[in-house]
């Protein structure tokens, strides 16, 4: 008797205990990274950029909320929100508590397609199945349908006000002690809302310095910024696998970029030109699937400095 059901029984606490580490813990274990990266004209002073996305927000989250309160602390000089703020119809109330501190500083924001419909349970299964197909999002699939609308208009307004950049497939400048910041967005290519068409030419030459934003890394959007001569691109939406295999990394991420580069600063080269690409983990998940594994919910503080 105990031979025969000893395995099965302990595969099954084995699977047991992973779930409760991965919702339980690892999903709450929020935690900052700093990166480094080496874009800015000689002889400017140092940019810090924070960088926060895929929130994912979830009525009755407290500590995430309490967490992203406490990035203010940081004294960020500007904030990039890369989207999927919600997962939660009834959650913008508090992410618009819980980024109100950090919406004290200059800041722009570029939409996911969750910040514009409800979440809704999908296999993760269905996301392996997707890669090997070369399927994401609506790019190849059919148009979603049952989804829920969510009011982004309230968010989008309490951002605007706030003094935050709509990059909503356009571009925008900051002002930084005098340093002219241009920022490019582009909307959610994640759900065919992307328009670079609207943005193309490249940077100012009235900028001091210019990067590009946008929600999903696409191929094509991270092609058309650096053949643009964009020497930093912001993005989010992977979630940085999610569930990955300890020292083996991603398995899928949700777009068609590879999985070297499903979270952290990378590089891209289109047409001869190469761009730094940072895309965050993000610190939150589809309230459907509330687990993380070997991929801590994050989000990044990026100094920027001169170029070597």
């Amino acid at each position: 008797m105990r031979a025969r059901y000893g395995v099965p029984l302990g595969i099954a606490a084995a699977g047991a205990a992973g779930l409760l580490y991965s919702a339980g813990f690892e999903a709450r274990s929020f935690r900052l990274r700093r990166v480094t990266v080496p874009v800015l004209p000689s002889g400017m002073r140092p940019l810090r950029v924070l960088q926060v996305s895929d929130i994912h927000m979830v009525s009755g989250q407290r500590k995430k909320q309490r967490w992203l309160r406490s990035l203010a602390g940081l004294r960020p000089d500007f904030v990039i929100n890369t989207g999927d703020n919600l997962s939660d119809p009834e959650g913008i109330p508090e992410v618009l508590d819980a980024l109100g501190p950090l919406m004290e500083f200059p800041g722009a924001y570029v939409f996911g397609s969750n910040d514009y419909y409800g979440p809704r349970f999908r296999n993760p299964a269905l996301y392996l199945w997707e890669k090997v197909q070369g399927r994401h999002g609506l790019n190849g699939n059919p148009p979603a349908v049952g989804v829920a609308h969510i009011p982004w208009e309230d968010m989008r307004d309490a951002f605007d006000a706030a003094g935050w950049l709509n990059l909503t497939n356009t571009r925008g400048t900051l002002k930084i002690d005098g340093v002219s910041l241009e920022l490019t967005g582009l909307d959610d290519p994640h759900i065919k809302r992307d328009r670079y068409e609207q943005v193309a030419g490249g940077p100012s030459d009235s900028a001091d310095f210019s990067m590009g934003v946008v929600h999903a890394p696409y191929l094509r959007t991270l092609d058309a910024f650096t053949a643009d001569g964009y020497p930093l691109v912001l993005a989010g939406h992977t979630h940085g696998g999610q569930l990955c295999i300890p020292f083996y990394g991603a398995l899928v991420t949700n777009c068609d970029l590879d999985t070297d580069r499903v979270k952290g600063l990378s590089t891209h080269t289109a047409e001869g030109r190469t761009s730094y690409l940072h895309v965050s983990a993000g610190c939150g998940t589809n309230r459907y699937t509330p687990v993380r594994f070997a991929c801590p919910p994050e989000a990044t503080l990026l100094t920027l400095v001169g170029r070597e």
